[in-house]
C-alpha cells in the first residue's frame, strides 16, 4: 500500500477547513450552526448529575465544548450532503433557509421566536438557546409533518457523530478523556506484514500508465482500446467483491487452476494500517461511511466496503447455520444443497480455515454483564465461537483487527487465492455485466461474457473490460441487485426478499463502584456470549448479544431529549453496557437501486423483537444496572434502585415496538442492521428465485451470485459461517464446471 493510503485510517488525509463542497449558503450555515449549538451546547461546570465525575480539566473542556464551534457545522453539512438522500438534503436546505428568515422561523417555530422588542420576531439564530432547544424538542415529537422531523433527526445524528469522531493532530479529542474513551496508538501491538501484497493492484494513487504497468506486472495480458478508453483483459473467472462470498470463491477457483481476477471498490488495509480512530475508519471501511439509512430513515445499515468485506470489520461471531433453518431451506424451499452432507462438510472446512475457537479466556465488560444477568435470572447463556484465538481481547475489530488475530477473508481465503495466482484490483467498481444473446437451444436466453468496471481514481480515465469464462457477483446483498439490474436483468426476485436481521438496542449504566464487573464498554471481545429468547414452544424468538459502539456511534444512536441530557449520557459512555436484540425477520425489504433500500417488519417480527427487548432489560437489571432504558426518542428509561419485580414489569409493559422518524408515532426509534441477505435468493425456478441452486442466474449463462443475497431467507444468527459455507459449495460446483472448458 502506498503511504498515502496507510494514513487514511488515522485521519491524516482529512479535508481541512475551507475545502468543503456541501453547497450550503451562509444563511443556511448560520441556521445549521444554531441547531448544532442547541443539540450539543456549552454548559456550566455544575451541570453534571453524577457524583463520580471530578471537576478536572478534561471535564471542564467537555462541558465548555459546543457543536457550533468551527469547523463542526461545515463538517456536519459535508456529511449530510455526502451520506443522506438527495430529497432529504434538498428539504434540509429549504428548512435551514426558512430558519434564516423571520417569516420562515415564525412558520416553523411559532410563538417561540417572538420577542419583546422590535422587530418582535426573531430568526432562528436570534432566538435564545433555551428556545431553540424547545423547538427541537417539539419537532422530535411532531408526527403530523414527519418528513420535517426526519430532517431534524438526521441533522442531530450527523452533528453528534461529527463531534465525537473528531480529533486533533495529537490524536486527542475534546471529549474522549472526559467520557473515559482511550485510543490505543501503540504501534507495537499491530501485526506486521501485508499478506496480500503480491496479488494486490491498488488504483487510488496512480494514473493510466501506472495502472497498465501494474496489470502487466501481475502477469495479465492487457489490450488497450484507445477509441473506447478501455483496457481489455482476459481471465478464467472474474469475481466482483472480496468478502465472505468473494473471498471463498476466489480461493476455490484459483486453487483449482483457474486464472482469477477479483474486483473490490474499497481499499486494502493490512492490520498495521488499522486504527481506533472511529471517523476515518468508518469512512474508509464501510458502505456510505457507516451512515446508510433505509429510505424512510427507520433502519441504519452497516455493511463492510473494503478488501475482506464484512469479514474484515465484523464482530467475529462464528455460528453454524441452525438445523431448523437448513431444514426450512432444504424442504420448504426445495434447495437440496442445504440438506446435504456436502454443506455440513463445508461448514467444518470453513471453520477450520478461519481458525474458529469455542472458548473465551477473558470476557469484556458488556459480555460480563450479559452473562451475569442471565445467571442471576437462571437463564441459559451460551459461548459464541469466534474466528480468533481464545485469548483475543479486542473491542475494536469493527475498525479492523490491528493484532491480526481475527481471521477474515483478507488473511485466509484471499491469501490462498493470491498464493495460486489470483489478482485483486482495489478501488475498482463494477458498472455492468457484459451480456449477449445466447445460442439457440440454450436454457438461458443470455450469456455473460464478463464485466466492465470503472476505477474510482479520477486520474485513471481507462475503464476495465474483463472477459471471463465465468463471472461471479459477490458484492453483497446491497450491491449485487443494483449491478444485475444495471446490466439489464429483469428477474422479479432481483432486489426483493431483502432480510436485515433488524436490531433494537437496550442499555444499562453500571458505575465504576460496581467493581465486580470490570472494564469499559469498548474493551474486550465484542461478541463472546449469546442468550436465546424462547417461546413457550421453545422456538427462538430472538437472540441477545452485545455490540461495539465507538463514541460517535453511541452518541448518534442515543435518544436526544436535551443538550444537558446528551452530555450526561456521554459522561456515562465507558460504563454503559448495550444489549442488541436480533430477530430472524419474516418481513422483508427491497434494494430498489444503489443506496435505495426499503424495509418493513411484519406482525410476528414486531412481537419477537419486543419480547427480546424486554428480556434484555430484565438481564441488565439483574446484572446490577442502576439505570436501564431503550433508544426510544423520548429517552425511555427507569432508575433501578429500590424497584421490585412488579414495578419493573409495569415499566416493561410500556416498552413496545414503534416506527421510525418518518412514522406517525409521537415516539420513534431507529433500528440497526449489520446482516443483509436474500435479495437475489436461490429458487427452484425463476419464479421463486433470481438464481438456481448452483448460484447461476436464471437469465444469463455463466453469471453466478456467490454472496449473502442467495440465501433463501433470514438465518436468524450471525451469518458469516452460512455465507462462507454456501460460497464454498457453489464455487466448488463452478470449479467443476470449468474443468471441461
Amino acid at each position: 500500500m502506498r503511504e498515502e493510503e496507510q494514513h487514511l485510517l488515522k485521519g491524516e488525509e482529512r479535508e481541512g477547513h475551507g475545502r468543503y463542497h456541501h453547497g450550503f449558503n451562509s444563511a443556511q450555515m448560520q441556521s445549521l450552526a444554531s441547531i448544532c449549538e442547541a443539540v450539543f451546547p456549552s454548559l456550566p461546570m455544575d451541570s453534571t448529575d453524577g457524583k463520580e465525575e471530578k471537576p478536572n480539566k478534561a471535564l471542564q473542556l467537555f462541558l465548555n465544548a459546543s457543536a457550533s464551534q468551527p469547523p463542526i457545522p461545515d463538517e456536519v453539512a459535508e456529511t449530510v450532503v455526502k451520506r443522506v438522500f438527495r430529497e432529504l438534503v434538498i428539504m434540509a436546505k429549504i428548512i435551514l433557509q426558512m430558519l434564516s428568515s423571520r417569516l420562515g422561523t415564525l412558520l416553523l417555530c411559532g410563538s417561540l421566536c417572538l420577542g419583546e422588542k422590535w422587530p418582535y420576531i426573531n430568526n432562528f439564530s436570534g432566538m435564545s438557546l433555551e428556545r431553540r432547544e424547545k423547538f427541537l424538542q417539539r419537532w422530535n415529537k411532531h408526527w403530523f409533518l414527519s418528513p420535517i422531523r426526519a430532517v431534524f433527526a438526521i441533522l442531530r445524528i450527523c452533528c453528534l457523530y461529527v463531534f465525537f469522531s473528531r480529533f486533533g493532530e495529537d490524536g486527542d479529542s475534546l471529549a474522549w478523556e472526559a467520557i473515559g474513551y482511550q485510543v490505543d496508538c501503540d504501534e507495537t501491538q499491530a501485526s506486521k506484514g501485508r499478506p496480500l501484497q503480491k496479488g494486490i493492484i491498488e488504483t487510488m494513487h496512480g494514473n493510466d500508465s501506472t495502472l497498465l504497468h501494474s496489470l502487466t506486472q501481475k502477469g495479465l495480458e492487457v489490450i488497450e482500446d484507445p477509441i473506447k478508453n478501455l483496457y481489455k483483459i482476459k481471465c478464467d473467472a472474474v469475481i466482483v467483491g472480496s468478502g465472505c462470498g468473494g473471498g471463498v470463491a476466489a480461493a476455490i477457483l484459483a486453487s483449482s487452476g483457474q486464472k482469477v481476477i477479483v474486483l473490490e471498490k474499497g481499499g486494502y488495509f493490512a492490520p498495521a494500517d488499522y486504527s481506533l480512530f472511529e471517523g476515518p475508519s468508518m469512512d474508509q471501511l464501510y458502505e456510505a461511511g457507516g451512515i446508510l439509512p433505509s429510505f424512510d430513515g427507520k433502519m441504519m445499515i452497516l455493511a463492510g466496503s473494503t478488501v475482506g468485506g464484512g469479514s474484515a470489520v465484523n464482530w467475529s461471531a462464528c455460528i453454524k447455520t441452525p438445523k431448523s433453518v437448513l431444514q426450512e431451506w432444504a424442504e420448504d424451499c426445495k434447495i437440496s444443497i442445504f440438506g446435504s452432507p456436502e454443506y455440513d462438510l463445508a461448514m467444518d472446512i470453513v471453520c477450520k480455515r478461519i481458525g474458529v475457537t469455542k472458548n473465551c479466556a477473558e470476557e469484556g465488560f458488556q459480555n460480563q454483564v450479559l452473562r451475569k444477568g442471565c445467571e442471576n435470572l437462571v437463564l441459559e447463556v451460551e459461548r459464541v465461537p469466534r474466528n480468533s484465538s481464545e485469548s483475543h481481547y479486542c473491542g475494536s475489530c469493527g475498525f479492523g483487527c490491528r493484532r491480526g488475530d481475527k481471521k477474515g477473508t483478507d488473511c485466509t481465503w484471499l491469501v490462498d487465492a493470491v498464493d495460486h495466482g489470483a489478482v485483486i484490483i482495489t478501488g475498482c467498481k463494477a458498472e455492468r455485466f457484459m451480456l449477449e444473446k445466447n445460442k439457440k437451444g440454450r436454457t438461458r436466453k443470455k450469456k455473460c461474457l464478463g464485466v466492465v468496471a470503472k476505477v474510482l481514481n479520477n486520474n485513471v480515465m481507462q475503464k476495465l473490460q474483463i472477459e471471463a469464462k465465468v463471472t461471479i457477483s459477490a458484492c453483497g446483498a446491497l450491491q449485487t441487485p443494483p449491478l444485475m439490474k444495471s446490466s439489464g436483468l429483469k428477474n422479479r426476485n432481483i432486489g426483493k426478499n431483502l432480510h436485515l436481521h433488524p436490531v433494537l438496542m437496550t442499555w444499562g449504566y453500571f458505575p465504576d463502584s460496581n467493581s465486580e464487573l470490570k472494564g469499559k464498554s469498548y474493551e474486550g471481545g465484542i461478541i463472546t456470549s449469546v442468550h436465546k429468547v424462547l417461546s413457550k414452544d421453545l422456538d427462538v424468538k430472538a437472540i441477545i448479544e452485545t455490540p461495539a459502539l465507538g463514541p460517535a456511534q453511541f452518541s448518534a444512536m442515543c435518544p436526544w431529549t436535551s443538550g444537558l441530557d446528551i452530555k450526561r449520557r456521554m459522561l456515562k459512555y465507558a460504563r454503559t453496557a448495550h444489549m442488541i436484540t436480533i430477530i430472524k425477520d419474516r418481513g422483508s425489504g427491497e434494494v430498489r437501486s444503489e443506496g435505495r433500500i426499503t424495509y418493513k417488519l411484519d406482525a410476528a417480527d414486531k412481537e419477537n423483537i419486543e419480547a427480546g427487548v424486554r428480556q434484555a432489560l430484565r438481564i441488565l437489571v439483574a446484572a446490577g444496572a442502576v439505570e436501564v432504558g431503550t433508544h426510544r426518542s423520548d429517552g425511555q428509561g427507569i432508575k433501578c434502585k429500590g424497584i421490585d419485580g412488579k414495578q419493573l414489569e409495569e415499566f416493561l409493559d410500556n416498552v413496545s415496538v414503534v416506527g421510525g422518524p418518518m412514522s406517525h408515532d409521537e415516539n420513534w426509534i431507529i433500528y440497526t442492521s449489520a446482516h443483509q441477505m436474500g435479495s437475489c435468493r436461490m429458487g427452484i425456478n425463476e419464479k421463486e428465485g433470481a438464481v438456481d441452486e448452483n448460484g447461476e442466474s436464471w437469465e444469463a449463462e455463466g453469471l453466478f451470485v456467490c454472496d449473502a443475497s442467495v440465501l433463501p431467507s433470514a438465518v436468524g444468527v450471525n451469518p458469516m459461517i452460512t455465507i462462507q459455507s454456501t460460497a464454498y459449495c457453489l464455487s466448488k460446483r463452478i470449479a467443476e464446471s470449468l474443468r471441461g472448458k
